[in-house]
């Protein structure tokens, strides 16, 4: 993966509410309502999509070098005394033995424009010939597999984000709420995280999972050594 394409930042939502932040819960707003529709735009007014969560969290976001919008984006909740939106939407009862709970953090909020998306749609057809037209089912597949590439390029980038602040914040166990799609995205990586409850209906088909930073670092190691490199790498930015 090229790092090189886009700044990935850091905001902790445990300071005061900036601009910045305001700009990733805008991002958050187009996904989360105007285009899944997983949240109702009544609860939240002035296009910002935020809740209680966001004032314990670390939110990372991405922008593209060339233009500074912000593309893509995600937080880490701080585990405390406090519990996390997975143990209130999931039957997740007691942490792992032994893991005390400001060790631990919940990924959340993975947010990716729509608009990013949308360029791949437009360097495809930019480089096109007006005679194209007759090529179009095989620039529809393009399209898609430069979308993808494009998405996955930017997921990536964002969860070596989230790995560099666990280790920054030497938290130990992350746990996460996601689809099967992206589990099978991050397992073909190496990031396989552990399955530890029943899928329900929470945002379309969602489930529990967690991962132990430790175990993943191990795996990686052994099975994808150049992402292993990559991660090690990001420790040092």
């Amino acid at each position: 993966m090229n790092l090189d394409l886009f700044n990935y930042k850091v905001i902790d939502g445990r300071e005061e509410f900036t601009s910045d932040l305001s700009t990733v819960c805008q991002l958050r707003y187009q996904v989360y309502v105007n285009e899944w529709g997983y949240e109702k735009a009544e609860d939240h007014p002035g296009g910002i999509e935020q809740d209680e969560y966001d004032q314990h969290s670390i939110h990372l976001y991405a922008c593209s070098k060339h233009s500074e919008d912000v593309v893509g984006a995600a937080r880490l909740i701080l585990g405390s005394e406090r519990s996390l939106p997975i143990e209130s939407h999931f039957s997740i009862n007691q942490l792992p033995p032994g893991v005390r709970r400001e060790q631990t953090a919940e990924i959340s909020r993975l947010a990716i424009s729509k608009e990013f998306r949308c360029r791949a749609l437009e360097r495809v057809f930019s480089g096109a010939e007006q005679g194209a037209v007759k090529h179009m089912p095989l620039m529809k597949k393009n399209i898609r597999a430069l979308r993808r590439r494009s998405e996955h390029q930017l997921v990536r980038g964002l969860y070596l984000s989230l790995y560099r602040e666990s280790k920054t914040r030497e938290l130990t166990h992350l746990f996460t709420i996601m689809s099967k799609g992206l589990h099978m995205i991050l397992k073909r990586w190496g990031i396989n995280f552990e399955q530890i409850g029943p899928a329900r209906d929470h945002h379309g088909i969602r489930a529990p999972y967690l991962i132990i930073i430790e175990e993943i670092e191990r795996s990686l190691q052994r099975n994808n050594p150049a992402l292993f490199y990559e991660a090690q790498q990001v420790l040092t930015y």
